[in-house]
């Protein structure tokens, strides 16, 4: 399993400042993965607690072994989506997401549902990915793979990946939710694939960012166009792992 984690820790530091839970606070993490900002959080809300939500088994079964090992007592994961979750009216004081808000199949409908499940002035805290030509990673990889000539769009991660990159479209949709007093703030942070080359082509192949790409090219090809990515991520790295910069959206709204 890919370690999302890693991958993110950057952006999952910016995450926690920017959510300040506080000792009381009631949490719902969207789109959880693993856990990790939900536990976080569940430290940080040591007289309240955290719940963490996502549609996959594998990500919610390793979310509660790591609470449990961890001996986090606040904390809970359940296996369910977030857009028709019925959750308990007017629960939660804090709402996280960590680039987990961006594949609701119906963006109104979820944010809605989501609203309804916070408290009168609470807070949404979330991060999305900005347009894909902002990231170095989905250029780079594409280049190196199909050649700098190629308009093939990027793939492994979907385009519902950038659903939220306009800024405009996405306080549209969270207004539309029934959130206000929406701020959204740039930031830059760069990526981990791998603690070298080999492992980081690994990652991205399990992720389905490279054979993607090759799926096309017949075995002569296809060999030449690994052997570009392998260099590329040679080259990004750093002697502390395979890094690339990425951009983002910090999108924090309110329930009125």
């Amino acid at each position: 399993m890919f370690d999302y984690d890693a991958e993110l820790s950057h952006y999952n530091v910016r995450l926690r400042q920017a959510a300040e839970v506080q000792t009381n606070d009631r949490v719902l993490d969207i789109g959880c993965g693993a856990g990790q900002a939900t536990r976080e959080a569940a430290r940080s809300a040591t007289s309240g607690t955290a719940l963490g939500v996502d549609l996959s088994p594998a990500m919610v079964d390793r979310a509660r072994q790591l609470s449990e090992e961890e001996g986090i007592p606040n904390v809970s994961f359940e296996l369910a989506d977030a857009q028709t979750h019925p959750f308990v009216p007017n629960d939660f004081t804090v709402g996280l997401s960590r680039f987990g808000t961006m594949f609701f199949a119906d963006p109104v409908a979820a944010f809605t549902n989501i609203a309804r499940a916070m408290r009168p002035g609470a807070r949404l805290v979330q991060l999305v990915w900005q347009a894909h030509d902002q990231q170095e990673w989905t250029g780079a990889i594409r280049s190196a793979l199909a050649g700098p000539e190629s308009q093939k769009a990027p793939t492994g991660l979907t385009h519902a990946a950038f659903s939220m990159a306009d800024p405009t479209a996405a306080s549209d949709v969270l207004t539309a939710g029934g959130f206000t007093a929406i701020e959204i703030a740039d930031m830059q942070e760069p990526i981990y694939y791998g603690p070298d080359a080999a492992s980081a082509l690994e990652a991205l192949s399990g992720l389905g960012m490279a054979e993607d790409l090759v799926a096309d090219l017949d075995a002569v090809e296809r060999a030449r166009a690994l052997e570009r990515l392998l260099a590329l991520l040679d080259a990004h790295d750093t002697g502390h792992g395979v890094w690339f910069d990425s951009s983002a959206w910090l999108i924090i709204a309110f329930r009125p």
